[in-house]
């Protein structure tokens, strides 16, 4: 009987384990009933009978001591075998260790770079933490708006020295914080804008959707080019305060105006990644943001109306003279009327409105007479050329307020140019969009540059960029060998990666793996949560499409997803229009090719504007027409016969799509800041 030993090179052998001796048996008799010794057969005579015992007992002894010798040595097999799997065991627990010794590394590396590009945060939390500071300070009538307006301009022109001698702001006191503002020098020159949000969404306290990312996103990005920039948003009982750097309750009530009586409001500050945010939370209409949803309720309008007139009640109150106010979605556009028929005579001459629209198809339909609840005049409004509904003229439109009463309009879409939203996505708004088509901004949603930059995520064996990807060749390696998955050169790797809240077409994925089947194409599904619907929905994909070319991993793991994205060839995507999906923006960056699984090359879906947009993008955004003239159309049986047949081509085309800065420091920030500086110069 052979036996297969296995042996690891790091772990010296087990000697076997030695064979006991046979024991020596005496020989057996058998006695009869008066002692004396009897023979087996008792018709033999007395020497025949004692030869057959002796030669029994012989043969009885021989076979016990084979039968013990057998024992002895399958005992012996079996400790063997069993030491042998506590080795492999031992040997898998170090393997084990020694990954997540190693991602470890890779995570505290990351850590101490993100400490490092994040050093220049310390001075702008300190700039946001003082002007949330002078904001108490006039509340509470330690000093006057015009003395904060001098104030907060001495902060603003001078951010960066602020935060060598202003340290540890939170453990000292006004009086003693604002003698030390009134000693600080002048003399540098003004950079910048100084922006304030209005806002009802901001990751990652409300981490809801496009408007929550863009808002941290585009406002960081602008920090990080010198501009100053602020948040004001509602107190909801369900923020998530994780990230909040010194938050706390200024002890004055600032009063607004709602429904023809002045209300209390306690106003809370802290800084989110550099930014200074203010939280107001309603004392009489406390129920309005002690809910369990943001939007979604019969009074969104009353809700935040209220939220609207009482940051404006509070910017006039603190004194603060923001170059731009910027409003967002129908839920903040109420400010517009607001501030040109109430407060820019409050001290706001200097203050200029950016609204950005995330899309049309919610637009704040409401009685005209609602208006009269934050002070405004309902008959002044109701009009054609101003808030009246286009299609339903009993009503008004809160949303085309937004885009009347603002001096630009940025619409974020990072796939359909002007003309395409503006005809065919406005939802009825066509002819306001035409009679301000001057104001309107297109822009495209960006990506944590931080987060995601292949030439220094550490979670990569090897690190690469648009000039040099030769270390994409080790991260597919690399990739492949942790899987288990074949390391054929000419086999083409395809990620998919399923993000939190996506729900799966399975049958969709079944039919675009079954094709590639035959092109030696391999997969990768990555969960991004742990959902129980995924796990389930994976692994009933695992056990109906069994092969060696596919791996389901449901689990989230950092590590992987970053891997995945660098070692992969293509990532499929849901599709390109879901502005809170960044997957084919990372994709990109770390030269994968983006494929839509709802490819209108595979699925034959195309749309009529759609066809248009192929050959009228002239006024669509730099990514808009990168996706546009290369991945858009194409499916994934397209993109795998040319990787392989046009290599050399295809090579050059993800190297030039790489290049271009899809964050939000690119060309959304560019966008942006055209923006502020045109409606500045007005």
């Amino acid at each position: 009987m052979g036996t297969l030993f296995f042996f690891h090179p790091a772990i010296p052998p087990l000697p076997l384990p030695s064979v006991p001796k046979p024991t020596a048996f005496p020989p057996l008799s058998c006695l009869r009933n008066n002692g004396d010794v009897s023979g087996l057969h008792e018709n033999k005579s007395e020497g025949s009978k004692n030869v057959d015992i002796s030669q029994t007992i012989s043969n009885d002894g021989q076979n016990v001591k084979q039968d013990n010798i057998w024992q002895s040595f399958k005992e012996a097999q079996q400790n063997i075998l069993f030491l042998n799997k506590q080795r492999l065991g031992a040997i898998e627990e170090l393997e084990k260790t020694s990954r997540e010794k190693h991602s470890l590394l890779k995570k505290i590396k990351k850590l101490e770079a993100e400490k490092q590009a994040g050093a220049g945060k310390d001075s702008l939390s300190t700039c946001s933490e003082l002007l949330l500071r002078i904001d108490a300070m006039v509340l509470s009538s330690m000093i006057s708006p015009g003395e904060a307006s001098e104030l907060r301009s001495l902060v603003i022109n001078h951010k960066v020295s602020l935060a060598d001698v202003f340290n540890i702001i939170s453990r000292k006191k006004d009086p003693e914080l604002l003698g030390e503002l009134r000693h600080f020098s002048h003399g540098h020159k003004k950079i910048g804008f100084h922006i304030v949000h209005i806002c009802t969404e901001m990751t990652p306290m409300v981490p809801r959707g496009s408007v929550a990312s863009y808002v941290t996103g585009i406002s960081r990005a602008l920090q990080r080019k010198g501009h100053l920039v602020e948040v004001i948003l509602p107190k909801y009982a369900s923020l998530n305060l994780d990230e909040v750097q010194g938050l706390r309750e200024v002890n004055v009530e600032a009063y607004s105006y709602f429904n023809g009586q002045l209300h209390g409001n306690r106003i809370w500050t802290g800084v989110v990644y550099g930014i200074g945010v203010t939280l107001i939370e309603p004392k009489y209409f406390s129920s309005f943001f002690n809910r369990e949803m943001i939007y979604g309720y019969p009074d969104d309008f009353e809700r935040f109306s209220y939220f609207c007139r009482a940051s404006l009640d509070y910017m006039v109150k603190c004194g603060k003279q923001p170059d731009v106010l910027h409003l967002h979605n129908w839920e903040t556009a109420i400010v517009g009327p607001l501030f040109w028929d109430i407060f820019v005579n409050q001290g706001l001459g200097g203050t200029k409105i950016l609204f950005t629209c995330h899309g049309f198809n919610s637009q704040g339909i409401e009685h005209p007479d609602k208006l009269a609840l934050c002070g405004l005049d309902p008959l002044k409004l109701h009009r054609p050329d101003r808030l009246q509904d286009n299609t339903n003229t009993q009503l008004v439109n809160i949303l085309k307020g937004g885009i009347i009463y603002s001096n630009r309009v940025v619409i974020m879409s990072s796939i359909y140019p002007k003309h395409i939203i503006v005809h065919n996505l406005s939802h009825e708004l066509e002819p306001t969009l035409n009679d301000h088509r001057d104001k309107l901004v297109i822009a495209p949603y960006g990506l944590n540059k931080s987060t995601w930059d292949p030439s220094t995520d550490y979670f990569l064996p090897e690190n690469f960029n648009a000039e040099n990807i030769n270390g994409k060749a080790v991260c597919k390696v690399s990739l492949l060998q942790q899987l288990g998955l074949s390391e054929h050169s000419s086999s083409i790797l395809v990620g998919c990666i399923i993000p939190e809240g996506l729900d799966m077409d399975e049958k969709r994925v079944k039919e675009v793996i079954l094709n590639a089947k035959q092109h030696d194409v391999q997969f990768i599904f990555l969960g991004t949560s742990e959902r129980s619907v995924l796990n389930q929905t994976l692994e009933s994909l695992r056990e109906e499409l069994k092969g060696d070319n596919l791996k389901l991993l449901p689990t989230y793991d950092e590590a992987l997803l970053h891997l995945v994205f660098a070692g992969s060839d293509i990532i499929l995507c849901q599709s390109f229009l879901d502005p809170t999906d960044e997957i084919p923006l990372i994709a990109l960056r770390y030269g994968a090719a983006p494929i839509a699984l709802t490819s209108e090359a595979s699925t034959n879906r195309v749309m009529p504007f759609e066809r248009n947009f192929i050959n009228q993008d002239h006024e669509a955004t730099m990514y808009s027409k990168l996706i546009n003239s290369s991945f858009l159309n194409m499916s994934l049986g397209l993109a795998v016969d040319e990787i392989r047949t046009n290599t050399a081509t295809w090579k050059r085309n993800i190297m030039q799509a790489m290049a271009h800065d899809l964050s939000w420091d690119g060309e959304c920030y560019d966008l942006h800041l055209a923006a502020y500086s045109a409606i500045k110069n007005m």
